[in-house]
């Protein structure tokens, strides 16, 4: 769905882990808020402690100032408006300009409570072919714009999820089935990979409950809107708790078909407000 993130994603490393975890010591009742001064007006954000990883990677970014000059490079009305990418700022480095982001991915923290509503902050990613396990850009993230939903609409979006999970986990096993083949220096038999795949798949499904949109998430959608159809795919991490309105007006802009802004939509500068550290 997502593009432009980064290409060749790297490893999360443990590095990085261990580095962020001794950074970041945080106390989970406190909330941490984001400040995104944009040339369209102020953003703030709330970062949620149930997504430690992407809130302290969040976090880190901001204090570096990596944010600090970068564009709102994806614009889409009536769906989310993208940011992140280090290779839009004017000062970029060739470095930055190739890999679209900071050289690494985050592991997937989904949380059934955490959803795709208007004003959401989510992580962008590469697709399910080349990442199987949704594992989130190092960098690149978005804000929900969406629209209002009807129930006829969230079945069908229900029943595509569902399909999507299904799909997810048959590239998940057909990449292993591929590296067992290498890794004991047999041909590749599609045929024969397909079927382990599809096998181990079907095992999967019948462990995993049927998704469905919870009742009290069915009422936001269909009062303040969003974007149901990522639920369960990505990551979300946080929300704005003032300036809707901005992310309105940077949806609303013209853009090329492309979906870049014609004229650019540029973050001045982040900061993180309400935190301990």
């Amino acid at each position: 769905m997502m593009k432009r993130f980064f290409s060749n994603s790297l490893i999360f490393s443990l590095f990085l882990i261990l580095s962020v975890s001794c950074c970041f010591s945080i106390d989970g009742s406190k909330e941490i808020m984001v400040i995104i001064e944009t040339n369209k007006g102020i953003i703030k954000v709330k970062l949620y402690n149930e997504t430690p990883l992407h809130r302290d990677n969040f976090i880190k970014l901001v204090k570096d100032g990596y944010y600090n000059g970068q564009f709102f490079h994806r614009v889409i009305n009536n769906f989310m408006i993208q940011a992140g990418d280090p290779a839009t700022r004017t000062n970029s480095t060739t470095e930055e300009k190739n890999s679209h982001g900071p050289g690494y991915t985050i592991p997937a923290e989904f949380n059934p409570s955490l959803f795709h509503k208007k004003g959401a902050l989510a992580a962008a990613r590469e697709g399910d072919k080349v990442n199987p396990e949704q594992r989130s850009s190092g960098s690149q993230f978005y804000i929900v714009q969406g629209k209002k939903i009807t129930d006829t609409d969230l079945d069908q979006i229900e029943k595509r999820i569902n399909d999507q999970n299904k799909q997810s986990l048959f590239f998940k096993y057909i990449n292993q089935e591929k590296e067992k083949s290498f890794d004991n220096e047999e041909a590749l038999n599609y045929a024969k990979i397909q079927q382990a795949a599809t096998l181990r798949m079907e095992q999967e499904l019948k462990k995993l409950p049927f998704f469905t949109i919870p009742a009290e998430q069915r009422a936001v959608y269909k009062s303040l809107g969003g974007t149901p159809r990522l639920d369960g795919s990505y990551t979300v991490f946080g929300e704005v708790v003032e300036g809707i309105d901005i992310i309105d007006k940077i949806a609303g802009v013209k853009t090329s078909d492309k979906d870049k802004p014609l004229n650019d939509v540029i973050i001045k500068k982040m900061k993180v407000v309400h935190s301990r550290f």
